[in-house]
């Protein structure tokens, strides 16, 4: 199987899987007792701390481990005092609009931009959180936060509570980040060649945020419940070894779909976006049809968001983006990674060429019949 969905998830690295076995093996201690097995532990799950930390830039009392970037977007979202208004995108992961959705069951207003360049002026005096992604996980655009956070700055230094939180699952690991004028800042160990089941919140230091879960006192009494501790050394590692990567294989491979498949359109292509990710609509073309081909040739590629797989909803993304709801169900996302090789790339190119057109004279010949 040739593997191009990356930003579904990763396979674990090889040094990432070394460490994450043998953490499982030697630190079975409760990072919480007293004992020596249990000191080990907790040496170990600071050490990750500090190396989480240090690869961004931060302190590590401001990281804060967790289940995943779910579970990391929960916690900014809901952990935050409880806005009487607040600004996001349209586009946003599943894992940030439902958290808003709840917070409108409970009274509060949400004001969903379809641009990040509308969220400045979407911001009120009465506006406690706003919520912007690094980066789309359907498209890979990449969103640019610095004005952003210099107004949230501007408006908290002139007495208003207000914070920023950025869901940066998809950009921490394969474009450069900068937490400057960020109060919190999502992070997930799987999309980087990590375990599932850990992922981290950066909370600045002096930023309120209270635990929606409740048990002991772990994690500065952010997050409850013992430390999965072989996790967080794991994704430590998959964290030194992040590092951005070139855009060469995506441009490569877009090229060459655009020189041999007519009526396709790169979806953002005239947007900044991350190097790895090419979005693509396939006019007159089952997206879920293209997907199945190609699976059955040994490629993985997808839709868009797996949280939203199975669903037959054109993506949210797309659509707030001005797609139309069959240009939408049109649209396949590559995401490549250091893994994938130039002759791996191409045998995807050849395949979708060849997929496409079946496809097309396929439906040609239905409609043809059906008229």
């Amino acid at each position: 199987m040739l593997y191009f969905d990356h930003n579904s998830t990763t396979p674990l690295a090889p040094e990432v899987a070394d460490v994450y076995a043998a953490s499982l093996r030697d630190l079975y201690g409760n990072p919480s007792s007293t004992h020596r097995a249990g000191q080990f532990a907790r040496q170990a799950l600071e050490q990750s701390r500090r190396t989480i930390a240090g690869v961004l830039g931060v302190s590590p009392a401001e990281i804060v481990f967790t289940s995943g970037g779910t579970e990391s977007n929960n916690l900014a979202i809901l952990g935050s005092p409880k806005p009487v208004h607040a600004v996001t995108l349209a586009m946003e992961h599943p894992a940030v609009l439902e958290p808003f959705r709840r917070l409108e069951q409970q009274g509060v207003e949400v004001t969903y931009v379809k641009n990040p360049d509308a969220v400045i002026g979407a911001i009120r005096d009465t506006t406690s959180l706003v919520s912007i992604m690094h980066a789309n996980n359907e498209t890979g655009v990449v969103h640019s936060l610095a004005e952003i956070a210099r107004a949230v700055a501007l408006r908290r230094a002139a007495g208003q509570a207000i914070y920023l939180h950025s869901d940066g699952v998809q950009a921490f690991g394969k474009i450069p980040v900068d937490l400057s004028g960020i109060d919190l800042y999502s992070l997930s160990a799987h999309k980087i060649f990590g375990p599932k089941g850990i992922g981290a919140l950066f909370v600045r230091k002096g930023t309120p945020v209270e635990r929606i879960q409740f048990g002991g006192k772990h994690e500065r009494e952010r997050r409850p419940g013992t430390e999965n501790v072989p996790a967080t050394v794991a994704f430590a590692r998959a964290a030194e070894l992040a590092a951005p990567m070139p855009d060469d294989l995506r441009n490569g491979f877009e090229a060459q779909i655009l020189r041999r498949v007519p009526e396709v359109h790169v979806n953002a292509g005239d947007r900044t976006r991350l190097p790895n990710t090419s979005n693509i609509l396939f006019r007159g073309v089952s997206a879920e049809a293209l997907v199945i081909a190609l699976d059955m040739r040994q490629m993985a590629v997808s839709t868009g968001a797996a949280c939203s797989s199975g669903s037959l909803e054109p993506s949210h993304v797309l659509l707030a983006m001005g797609l139309t709801g069959d240009e939408a169900r049109s649209s396949i996302r590559f995401s490549f990674s250091r893994y994938n090789t130039a002759s791996e790339v191409a045998a995807l190119a050849d395949a979708v060429v060849e997929s496409v057109e079946k496809l097309r004279q396929r439906h040609a010949q239905e409609a043809r019949l059906a008229g």
